[in-house]
């Protein structure tokens, strides 16, 4: 008769690791398929009929905050088949909560609403401190005061910082220690803004998409215990900036139901939980949490509750904008669409209609807004329209045949999409990475783009 035992159905590693044993007895020839190569590591995966005793290794896990499982699928030669399920456990990080302090309201007397109505037009610094390798990893140069000073006499008052944490700044991803160097560079470059009477909105951005690509069940505990260690050293360390500074708690997190919107909805409720516990004025501020994927009509079906605050009227809520994505980013024709050279009423070209936006345009926008509007603007909870830019073809390989009109539809789209954000309660933030403000010698690379902004903003 066929036969085939094993001795366990399921094997269980720390996190740091280690060697376990399983036997098994076949009265045939035998392999075992292992799926995980890279960290779970067999003596034998085949042999002949008779017993076998199979040790396996597991490296330490490797610093994600995720946890890992394979199963192992043992065949015989007579036709037999067992499983045997592999996991390790997840790293836990340490508590870096290590010095609470008693709320402090001194500078904080803003709550969302109040800030809110400070909040001019909002800049943000991209391609720098989310890049890998560092601030100057993509090629931008350091950030300076005066750098923010330039900004500042644009007409823009209020700065987002997009920040990875976890790429090339951590110096123990086991225990997600955070470098210490880098808090400090990241600090010393919001002290810029704030001594400018500058705001500023700090975040985890993209960071390898460690939560933002793990928005699912089976990843919820590691993630919300690596956004608890990192938000614990990053609130510690930003604690004593007044109102003038907020936090937010991702980038854009991919959610597109209701089941990984509740689980992005835990990551921001440990976000929220993790700065206020630090205490201080980290008590009071200004907390900023992202729709699912930042996209306005998800957010508006999907995002039902924000997390339970412990002081009232001191949250809002991030989207982002490029809309239509063939006229404001789209570099290249595909099968399934063209690129737009043209948006809006009065900005259309006769010489290439089939480049005329098609969708996307005045009514959607303003349908799109006042959904963000409802939903939460007239309930006191403001919005950040964290990301938006429609940017120029005329350097690039795609030149519009009529540059004139697309100058003048790239200007329109951006002084409308500015000024209908105001007036349904956005905060807009334009997205820039070097494109319209030269960061080396602090000029104006594309002034059109900073008149139509300001044009909005008015």
């Amino acid at each position: 008769m066929p036969q085939l035992t094993v001795s366990l159905s399921a094997i269980t590693f720390t996190t740091e690791g280690g060697t376990r044993d399983f036997s098994l007895n076949c009265n045939a020839g035998w392999n075992i398929t292992n799926p995980a190569p890279s960290w779970l590591k067999l003596s034998a995966t085949s042999g002949s009929k008779g017993s076998a005793v199979i040790h396996l290794t597991t490296l330490s896990e490797s610093g994600t905050g995720s946890g890992r499982s394979a199963f192992l699928i043992i065949r015989s030669a007579n036709g037999q088949a067992k499983m045997v399920k592999i996991s390790q456990t997840a790293a836990i990080f340490p508590n870096y909560n290590t010095s609470p302090q008693p709320p402090d309201t001194t500078g904080m007397n803003s709550n969302a609403q109040q800030l809110a109505a400070k909040i001019r037009l909002g800049w943000n610094i991209g391609n720098t401190f989310e890049a890998p390798g560092g601030e100057t990893g993509w090629g931008s140069p350091v950030i300076t005061e005066d750098y923010i000073k330039f900004v500042k006499q644009q007409g823009f008052n209020a700065i987002r910082l997009p920040c990875a944490w976890n790429l090339t700044h951590l110096v123990d991803k086991s225990k997600a220690t955070k470098d210490t160097n880098w808090l400090n560079r990241v600090k010393e470059v919001i002290g810029y803004c704030v001594k400018n009477d500058m705001y500023v909105l700090l975040n985890i951005h993209w960071d390898e998409g460690w939560l933002e690509n793990n928005c699912t069940a089976l990843k919820k505990e590691s993630v919300n215990a690596k956004q608890k260690a990192l938000w614990e050293q990053i609130a510690t360390t930003m604690r004593d900036f007044d109102e003038h500074l907020m936090f937010a708690s991702a980038n854009e997190p991919n959610a597109d139901n209701a089941e990984k919107m509740a689980t992005l909805a835990s990551y921001h409720q440990t976000f929220v939980n993790a700065v206020r516990s630090t205490g201080g004025r980290n008590s009071y501020r200004i907390l900023v949490v992202q729709g699912p994927s930042t996209d306005i009509d998800k957010t508006n079906n999907l995002m039902t509750v924000l997390p339970k605050d412990q002081v009232a009227s001191r949250m809002m809520v991030e989207v982002h904008y490029y809309t239509p994505y063939q006229f404001c980013l789209m570099d290249g024709d595909a099968d399934w669409g063209k690129m737009f050279y043209y948006w809006g009423t009065g900005h259309h070209s006769a010489t290439e209609p089939g480049r005329n936006a098609s969708w996307g345009e005045e009514k959607d926008v303003n349908a799109a807004f006042s959904k963000m509007k409802t939903k939460f603007a007239d309930k006191g909870i403001p919005v950040l329209l964290g990301e938006y830019g429609a940017y120029r073809r005329n350097g690039s390989t795609h030149v519009p045949l009529d540059l004139t009109t697309h100058d003048e539809a790239v200007d329109y789209w951006l002084t409308y999409i500015t000024k209908q954000a105001k007036a349904n309660g956005m905060l807009p933030f334009f997205w820039d990475t070097g494109g319209a403000l030269d960061r080396r010698n602090y000029s104006v690379k594309d002034q059109r783009t900073i008149v139509a902004l300001n044009a909005g903003a008015e």
